[in-house]
């Protein structure tokens, strides 16, 4: 079994062989000459057939890079740039980094940080940008995220780039009529719940107090009947893990694609000692839902975001693209190497290449191969969890090249995320358009 961005895979035993002779960029030519028992025409017949799926990519000039380059996300591709569009929200969730100011970012800064972002994607040789249009609230800036996606459009267009764009949204400003608008830009839409009723406005309450709940169901049933298929984000803590199973039975009700992240605590937070990881309620709350998940069984692949920063569906060393694909831009147009650390910019929108600052900074966030942490380099799931999220390790142990203080949560929960795969895999096994087999 192999996973791409398209989903999974079933191969025969020599269909995996081939995969894994590409571990390290090749030639089909000399990928096949360490597999003298496959015909060579049958070899390069099932490495262009992995290739049309998406499992094997084309690499420009693959004697120029090292291992870290090789491997330090899924193909460290696109270039990503966090928009922070305004620091105004209108919630006041507890686990929030933000301290929400009165500050929005103005269309030039925003053009600009659009302009930097291809800048950067042209001098690295990048394919694809994605945005993500963030906040504090980013639908209290709507007419700006459309000006900026219409800009994003004509330089991919007159560069040859692909594009993509996502806001990030806590739902509640969410109208019909945004949704068209949308849908015409080829938006994608993430809304954040972190579960039903009290358990989501134990996080998530409105400035004055109220609970958000039912206003964020209501815009993500009214995103479904308007044709917008919203992505649901849920953040876990100790404080919400025993409701984790019902949001989990009504995301699946709905057919909603989904991500499980654990809280991270933060300067703003650290005071809400309850939302702290218990391991033992994360875990029971995390089987419970996987138990619902088995019992209701998803066409999409999940492995991607079911278990908090790990990527069950591709091997990779780097948790995630800070430092190696993703630029941080606030609203003042100050660039960060991760929206946490939104705060401690080392470049700006001058830079005539951010990335290439954000590659090169030593002193702020080190997002490094799980190959040099302590307690990860002989584990067999080094490669799927790649060590956890940087920042969560350094504020418990003021180290990055340790393992995750979450790594025994992680460890009970990887089989049982495989496990429910297997049964998704056989359930939908005769549906083409989930499972697609290479049998030889």
């Amino acid at each position: 079994m192999a996973g791409s961005s398209q989903g999974l895979l079933i191969l025969s035993q020599t269909a995996k062989q081939i995969l894994h002779s590409f571990e390290k960029p090749a030639s089909i030519e000399k990928a096949m000459s360490g597999l003298p028992h496959v015909g060579g025409e049958l070899g390069a017949q099932i490495a262009y057939q992995l290739a049309s799926l998406g499992f094997l990519k084309p690499v420009e000039n693959h004697h120029t890079l090292d291992s870290s380059e090789e491997d330090c996300s899924p193909a460290i591709s696109p270039l990503t740039s966090w928009l922070h569009l305004t620091d105004r929200c209108n919630l006041r969730c507890d686990y929030c980094y933000l301290p929400h100011v009165r500050e929005d970012m103005s269309p030039e800064t925003g053009r600009a940080a659009i302009d930097a972002t291809f800048r950067s994607a042209l001098a690295n040789g990048f394919k694809q940008v994605k945005f993500k249009y963030a906040g504090g609230e980013s639908l209290l800036r709507f007419p700006l995220i459309v000006e900026l996606h219409q800009c994003a459009r004509t330089l991919a267009n007159r560069h040859g780039l692909g594009l993509e764009g996502v806001i990030l949204s806590n739902g509640t400003l969410l109208t019909p009529v945004m949704i068209e608008t949308l849908k015409s830009l080829g938006l994608r839409l993430m809304i954040s719940l972190d579960g039903l009723g009290a358990y989501h406005d134990a996080h998530r309450p409105y400035a004055g107090g109220r609970g958000s709940f039912a206003d964020v169901a209501e815009a993500i049933d009214v995103a479904l009947a308007n044709g917008l298929v919203p992505n649901i984000s849920v953040t876990i803590s100790s404080r919400t893990a025993e409701g984790l199973p019902d949001v989990m039975a009504w995301i699946l009700e709905r057919e909603l694609p989904f991500s499980l992240n654990f809280y991270r605590e933060n300067d703003l937070s650290a005071s809400h000692e309850d939302m702290q990881l218990n391991e033992e309620k994360i875990i029971s709350g995390m089987l419970a839902a996987f138990k619902v998940i088995e019992n209701n069984l998803p066409r999409r692949p999940f492995l991607g975001g079911i278990i908090d920063r790990a990527n069950m569906s591709v091997s990779h060393t780097h948790t995630c693209g800070v430092g190696q694909n993703y630029l941080v831009f606030d609203q003042h147009g100050q660039i960060a190497k991760c929206q946490m650390h939104i705060r401690k910019p080392v470049a700006d929108v001058h830079a005539a290449d951010p990335l290439a600052v954000i590659r090169a900074d030593q002193i702020g966030i080190q997002n490094i191969s799980v190959e040099e942490k302590e307690g990860c380099k002989t584990c067999e799931w080094k490669y799927w969890c790649a060590g956890g999220c940087p920042l969560t390790t350094y504020r418990a142990t003021g180290r990055y090249d340790v393992k995750s203080p979450n790594c025994n949560i992680y460890k009970a929960l990887f089989p049982e995320a495989l496990r429910l795969e297997g049964l998704r895999l056989l359930k939908y096994q005769d549906d083409p358009e989930v499972v697609q087999k290479i049998v030889v």
